[in-house]
Order: structure tokens, then sequence, then C-alpha cells
């Protein structure tokens, strides 16, 4: 099973504070099934350092007595514009694969869509394959639904973050997930753990939700 969103790597960003803690949350992951792990640290002020993030990678990967660990970067749309989409996805892309992480602003419009659709439709010129961060948590999504779907219609997948189950990062994301869930537009689930306890989410929310053929991949 692996985790594709997960704030792992030690001292990089609001996740993991040193190695002690990322090493806790590797032996939670593996308690609740998890045998792969793409570390997903921010790409967004204030935390994005890419060599630094890297860095934080072969550290963990050193001490990891040979965990399957994969780099990568939950990207932050705002972000990659400031950056560069054709310069900069190569490098914050899943290391070894096309899958590119996008995070979206979670006050965004429904108007602001159409701006993240053309970033969207311009990852996947390059080849990238789109796979959208939380949307359970994004204001406009959670007023309309069919947003989600359109997404999905684009071809992006879907990444549900398992602390859903108690509200998500803002109190708010349970039944705008659970509708999610309802039109089978997920397409992971992760953990988007920051700490230790997170997995018990993760857990949790592969029981409540197991993986439906092959359309539900965790």
């Amino acid at each position: 099973m692996r985790d594709i969103h997960c704030h792992i790597l030690p001292g990089v960003d609001d996740g993991a504070r040193d190695l002690v803690m990322s090493l806790s949350m590797l032996e939670a992951a593996k308690a609740a099934g998890v045998t792969s792990i793409v570390c997903t640290p921010h790409c967004r002020d204030p935390y994005f350092d890419f060599d630094a993030m890297w860095a934080a990678f072969r550290e963990l990967q050193a001490h990891a007595d040979g965990f399957s660990l994969q780099m990568g970067f939950e990207v932050a749309h705002p972000k990659l514009m400031e950056l560069g989409v054709e310069q900069w996805a190569p490098y914050l892309c899943f290391d070894g694969s096309n899958e590119f992480l996008l995070e979206l602003d979670p006050h965004a419009t429904e108007r602001d869509f159409a701006d993240y659709e053309r970033t969207i439709f311009e990852l996947q010129g390059l080849g990238y394959s789109v796979i959208i961060a939380h949307p359970e948590r994004y204001r406009a999504i959670q007023k309309d639904p069919d947003i989600a779907e359109r997404l999905v219609r684009m071809g992006c997948h879907l990444q549900a973050s398992s602390d859903f189950l108690a509200g998500g990062r803002f109190g708010k994301e349970k039944k705008p997930a659970k509708k999610l869930f309802d039109r089978n537009l997920y397409r992971y689930i992760a953990s988007d753990a920051h700490r230790p306890e997170h997995y018990m989410y993760l857990a949790r929310a592969i029981d409540k939700y197991p993986r439906r053929g092959s359309h539900m991949r965790i």
C-alpha cells in the first residue's frame, strides 16, 4: 500500500520536526499497513527549500532500514506559477514518475478554477499525470461538487486526505469528502500525515472506504 502524500521529512516544513519524529511516523505508517511512501514536503512559502528537502529525504532514507521511499512535493499553485511550470515541473513531480501532486487554494472561488484548469492542461501537455490534493478542503468544491467532477473529466486524479474522518484541517471536510466518495470521484486516499497519530486516520479511512476494484488506489 503506497501513501502518496506525507509530510514525513525531518525539519523542512510543518510536518516531522526532526529525524526521531520522522522514524516514529514511519513505524506508525507500517502499523497502518503502508509499504511505501512518497515524501511530499510543501512547495510553498515559507517552507520551500529544494536542496534542504532533498537532503532531508536522503537522511531519512539512510535510516529507513530499506523501507521504500520516493521523493515528491506537494506543489501549491501560486508557488508553481512563481517558479514556472515548464522550468520546474520536472523537479517537482514524483521522482522517477510522471505523477504531479498539485495543491489548490482552499479559499478559491469557482472563477479561480479557470486558472487552475489552464495550469492542469499545461502540465498534462508536458506529460504529467496531475493529482489534486484534498479537494474536500476547497471551499468551491464544498459548495459545488460538480467542480470536482469536472477535474476528473479533465483527467485529474483526486486524493482524499484521511483526516477528513475527523473533519479535516479546517473542520469542515467530512461531509464534502463523503459526497465525493458517493460519486466515486476519488482515486487515492493518502495520510497527509504531519505526525505519527495521523496514520490512525489512514487505517480507519481504508477500513471505511475499501478499494473499489481498480478505481480506488491507496
